[in-house]
C-alpha cells in the first residue's frame, strides 16, 4: 500500500423501527488520505470538513486484527473503539455538549490486498444509554494511483 490513499467510508444505520430499506439511514465521505503500517497496525490519517464548521476535524483510523478504533478532533472530540465481540463506550465531546456512547460490537473483517483494505464492522449503538440503531460500518483504503486509474 501507497502512502497517499482513497478512503470511502460508508456508514448504515438500522433503527428499530425501520420496516424497508427506505428507512435506512445511509452517510458516505470520500477523501484522500496517508497510510502508515508500524508495529503490526494500519494507520490511516485524513482531515473532514463537516456541515456548519469552517474548521477540518483532523481523523486517524488505527485497526488490526479484531480492533478498530477512530480518533477524531477538531469542532468534535471523540476516541471511538471496536472489538470484536465487546462493548465499549467513550464521550462524543461535541460544541453543543457531550453524548456518552457504546459501541457493542458483533464482527469486525479485515480483508487486505496489495492496493485495496476493506474493512467491515456490525455493531449496536447507544446514546446515553439508550438503543439508537444496529449499525454497519464498511471502509475502503485503496491506495490512490490505483484509484487514480480506475476508468
Amino acid at each position: 500500500m501507497t502512502k497517499e490513499v482513497l478512503i470511502s467510508i460508508r456508514g448504515l444505520q438500522i433503527g428499530e423501527d425501520a420496516a424497508n430499506e427506505e428507512e435506512f439511514e445511509q452517510i458516505e465521505t470520500i477523501c484522500t488520505g496517508e497510510y502508515f503500517y508500524r508495529n503490526g497496525s494500519h494507520f490511516v490519517l485524513y482531515d473532514e470538513l463537516m456541515e456548519g464548521f469552517e474548521e477540518p476535524c483532523r481523523n486517524m483510523l488505527k485497526f488490526r486484527e479484531k480492533e478498530f478504533s477512530q480518533t477524531r478532533k477538531g469542532p468534535v472530540n471523540v476516541q471511538m473503539v471496536f472489538e470484536d465481540g465487546k462493548k465499549t463506550m467513550t464521550s462524543y465531546v461535541t460544541p453543543f455538549g457531550n453524548i456518552m456512547m457504546s459501541f457493542d460490537t458483533d464482527v469486525i473483517e479485515i480483508e487486505e490486498t496489495e492496493d485495496l483494505i476493506k474493512v467491515h464492522i456490525s455493531y449496536v449503538l447507544e446514546a446515553n444509554c439508550q438503543f439508537v440503531a444496529n449499525c454497519n460500518i464498511y471502509v475502503e483504503i485503496k491506495a490512490k494511483e490505483s484509484a487514480d486509474k480506475t476508468p
